[in-house]
């Protein structure tokens, strides 16, 4: 590319679009991360790099360091997520052919701290302007509908009444009643097949041979109507607004874990491990919440796979850091389809070789932690290609955006699929597998995982 690369970052009147970014999630190939209505959401490509293998991350870092190194940067706004940003997702095994992946989009609309804006990117030597930002955010959504809102509504006109988060969730509501449509087969092993693949991990777990492994499984569902993307996210951004909704290329899933975030010399995390199906409440003495916390808090499967997931984030996150804090006891996340064990740890960047790492680097880093692979990693990693028979591909892999200034949030694609094709999704759910680990009560614990993309498919689980 001879041309330089240059940006334009432009405030939006946040108050325009009062549903949020989930009011702009109207294009099967938008570039989605969300969550409480607020993040980044893109359009277009301009850009892409692809790499497969053990230096995926460390190739993209200097891929887009290269970049944005001599970019002309025009930003008006100038908080995390404005100027150059790429949105990006990787496979979860240095052995995977996957193709990991950032993409710099064309325009990025984003929304944090009532700051909204729009970012125009380009290698054009054409002018850039703010009305020609507005445009080329019309262009790619030319008509559309935004959550019962014309286009002009939320690119610079008046919002209308009765709009925003209500609405979408009353959408959601609706939209989801109205399929159920679709059929669901098995992904690479039978639901026997990998409770057998449960069992053998559990005996290499009593050999000693490791403390923990993440087993994960897929399910294949076709939608006959075909598969509309941007419904897809629309359900989980709405339904899921505490977890971390993502849309990279055809990956689409909202999580619950933060892998790593990054804003200026604070990097913060959030682990999860220890899992209970809210439907197992049903029934049981006292509120749901104080049973959740007698079932997980309370049990010591549930806490050692917790204490395990905490450890290897903290062992390999030290390096880094000059000061670092976790909570000292785990607390219950609430999610619509499950509870979950969670500890924030939050780090004070050290400078390492003259420089503060950059999120790519922490991630080559801290990825694979025991809450996806298991402990100790290497181990666990071989035993998971031996008894899964599944290329986990981007599942259970890094996904989010990072910026020119070095902040990025990246999650862990969980509660997630694939789009495979205008009518199928392949699914992906995974279990902690501890020594105590119950095949048949980690195959139930995949069906709760698998929930949430399930409904976003308007397919009863």
């Amino acid at each position: 590319m001879t041309s330089a690369f240059r940006t334009l970052t432009v405030p939006l009147d946040a108050e325009s679009f009062p549903g949020g970014l989930p009011s702009f999630l109207v294009r099967d190939d938008v570039l989605c991360w969300t969550r409480r209505e607020a993040g980044l959401v893109g359009f277009g490509e301009i850009a892409r790099f692809a790499a497969t293998g053990p230096e995926r991350f460390l190739e993209a870092d200097i891929w887009w360091r290269h970049l944005v190194l001599e970019a002309e940067i025009e930003d008006a706004v100038e908080c995390p997520g404005t100027g150059p940003v790429a949105f990006g997702s990787f496979a979860f095994s240095k052995v995977s052919d996957h193709e990991s992946r950032l993409i710099v989009p064309e325009i990025v609309v984003g929304l944090r701290d009532g700051k909204a804006w729009l970012t125009q990117l380009t290698f054009d030597d054409g002018d850039l302007t703010e009305a020609g930002a507005r445009a080329a955010l019309k262009r790619r959504m030319e008509g559309r509908w935004l959550a019962g809102r014309q286009l002009d509504a939320a690119v610079g006109g008046a919002a209308e009444a009765g709009s925003g988060v209500e609405l979408l969730a009353r959408e959601a509501t609706l939209n989801t009643a109205s399929l159920n449509t679709g059929s669901l087969s098995t992904g690479s092993l039978s639901e026997a097949d990998w409770m057998a693949a449960v069992a053998a991990g559990v005996a290499e777990i009593r050999t000693g041979a490791l403390e923990k492994l993440v087993l994960a499984r897929d399910i294949v569902a076709t939608v006959p109507d075909g598969v509309n993307a941007a419904e897809i996210l629309r359900q989980l951004a709405v339904r899921y607004r505490e977890c971390w909704t993502y849309g990279v290329d055809g990956l689409v899933g909202s999580t619950p874990e933060m892998l790593i975030q990054v804003e200026g010399r604070t990097a913060q995390a959030r682990v999860l491990a220890g899992t209970l199906d809210r439907r197992d409440a049903d029934g049981m003495a006292g509120s749901p919440l104080e049973f959740a916390e007698r079932v997980l808090a309370g049990s010591e499967k549930q806490r050692h796979e917790h204490d395990i997931a905490i450890q290897s984030l903290t062992t390999q996150l030290a390096p880094f850091s000059e000061a670092m804090n976790a909570h000292s006891e785990p607390f219950i996340l609430e999610l619509p389809n499950v509870w979950h064990l969670a500890s924030d740890v939050k780090a004070e960047l050290t400078e390492v070789e003259g420089h503060v790492p950059t999120c790519l680097a922490l991630i080559n880093a801290l990825h694979p932690t025991a809450a996806v692979c298991g402990t100790p990693t290497t181990v666990a990693g071989a035993l998971i290609r031996k008894l899964e028979h599944l290329d986990r591909g981007p599942y259970a892999g890094p996904v989010g955006w990072l910026d020119a200034a070095g902040n990025g949030e990246w999650g862990i694609a969980l509660r997630g699929a694939v789009i495979e094709s205008p009518q199928t999704v392949r699914l992906y759910a995974g279990c902690g597998v501890v020594e105590g680990s119950v095949p048949e009560a980690e195959l139930a614990e995949t069906w709760a995982k698998f929930r949430p993309m399930l409904e976003s498919l308007g397919i009863s689980s």
